[in-house]
């Protein structure tokens, strides 16, 4: 059997079935921002490797971390013992967040797990019995089973799990646009903090973006009240920026448009550049202090490959090859392009909105029935996206150049015009 012909008949791929219901692109190798398929074909990525790709493939400084280090250490346990490019990774951290502890872990989904269980902990070590959540609704925190309950449940992919999850208290969502209105629903959020805050170890929030469950971007307004609401209540506030970190809304963590800071904050994707799976939970100096100087005492959580050495590596290059770049300047031409080009799609009757913020664009559908058609039509002119639902969108990396990020937008926008001329 040919390597695809095992892939088709062995192979579970994500959101999908098997074997798989939709076409599964054969790819042979990436530079840059380009994916080269084996039939020979070229395509643009649009999506940075679901978001993480943020320097593009197979760059040189990122290339030569990873290789230098698995002639060093490729991997070493982490229960009891340290290593360099852990310690480093985590001083860089600390320096960009200016949070204190860090807990270095495999995913997003898994960071979110252990910051749950910390802000349960923190809570249980002051003698307060708090163990529910609160979250947005339209909130995406993960898929393991932990993030899976404070996602949306009503509308969010994991509402198939139905009650087989922890129930959390869910609050109103606030409204789209980074200058809108949303003091209705800070009223709402008030409500639920005076009504349940006895109950709630943290409230939880993907920071100015709400990712997979709707790219919503909202007012900055919305977490600066968070804060204050957070820290009234002795509620911990967790900053999921596993998708906005590293620079993606155009500052270095999204928390940054409200100016305030978290108590736990969930970090990945960006982390290692899109080269290694890696993730990290980082919290103040208070919540750590208080656990470890508890009865509990420890935080109970130890992945396997937890602080990988390979991954610790590449992710220590990586900051600092953003760090050394343009970066700040690179996203905010993107944005701006973004800004310039979606406007096209405004006018198509097919869609329902158009936003951007950094190097994030989004077309919102009037319903969801035609992503299949869309992402056909992009590939087969020489794009890669995925969109989701009625959402047709791109995050890009930062090195992209102005002529394929362009290629892009058209690309996208003469999909939708390309269905409805067909409907």
């Amino acid at each position: 059997m040919t390597w695809l012909e095992l892939d088709k008949e062995y192979v579970w791929h994500p959101y999908n079935s098997l074997p798989s219901k939709t076409k599964i692109l054969p790819v042979i190798s990436t530079n840059k921002t380009s994916i080269f398929l084996e039939t020979g074909e070229v395509l643009i990525d649009a999506m940075s490797s679901w978001w993480s790709a943020i320097h593009g493939y197979n760059h040189p400084k990122l290339n030569d971390a990873l290789k230098k280090q698995v002639e060093i250490m490729p991997h070493i346990m982490f229960g009891g013992l340290a290593h360099e490019q852990a310690s480093l990774l985590s001083k860089k951290l600390v320096d960009l967040t200016g949070l204190h502890s860090i807990f270095l872990c495999d995913s997003g989904s898994v960071s979110v797990e252990v910051a749950l269980k910390t802000a349960i902990l923190y809570q249980k070590a002051k003698g307060l019995k708090k163990y529910k959540f609160l979250a947005l609704e339209h909130s995406y925190h993960g898929d393991t089973l932990g993030a899976m309950s404070v996602c949306d449940p009503q509308n969010s992919m994991h509402s198939i799990y139905g009650s087989y999850m922890s129930e959390h208290i869910f609050t109103k969502a606030p409204k789209l646009g980074f200058f809108s209105n949303c003091e209705e629903e800070i009223k709402v959020l008030e409500d639920n903090f005076e009504k349940y805050h006895k109950e709630i170890a943290g409230f939880i929030v993907e920071p100015i973006v709400q990712g997979a469950g709707g790219m919503r971007i909202y007012n900055p307004q919305y977490l600066k009240k968070a804060r204050e609401l957070c820290t009234k209540y002795d509620v911990l506030l967790i900053a999921d920026e596993i998708a906005t970190g590293f620079g993606h809304t155009g500052l270095m963590f999204a928390y940054e448009h409200a100016d305030i800071k978290p108590d736990i904050l969930t970090i990945g994707k960006g982390l290692t550049g899109g080269y290694m799976t890696m993730a990290a939970m980082i919290t103040t100096r208070n919540v750590s202090e208080i656990i470890s100087n508890s009865e509990i005492g420890v935080l109970m959580h130890g992945p396997t490959f937890m602080a990988n050495p390979l991954a610790c590596s590449v992710a220590n290059a990586s900051i600092d090859l953003l760090l050394e770049s343009n970066w700040q300047e690179n996203v905010k031409n993107i944005e701006s392009i973004f800004s310039a080009e979606l406007k096209a799609a405004k006018e198509l009757k097919l869609v329902k909105d158009v936003r951007n913020i950094g190097a994030i664009g989004i077309i919102e559908l009037k319903d969801d029935s035609y992503a299949q058609e869309v992402q056909d039509y992009c590939v087969k002119n020489g794009v890669w996206i995925r969109p989701f639902g009625k959402l047709i969108y791109s995050i890009v990396a930062y090195t992209i150049k102005e002529e394929d990020l362009r290629i892009i937008v058209k690309t996208m926008i003469n999909a939708i015009k390309n269905i409805k001329e067909k409907k």
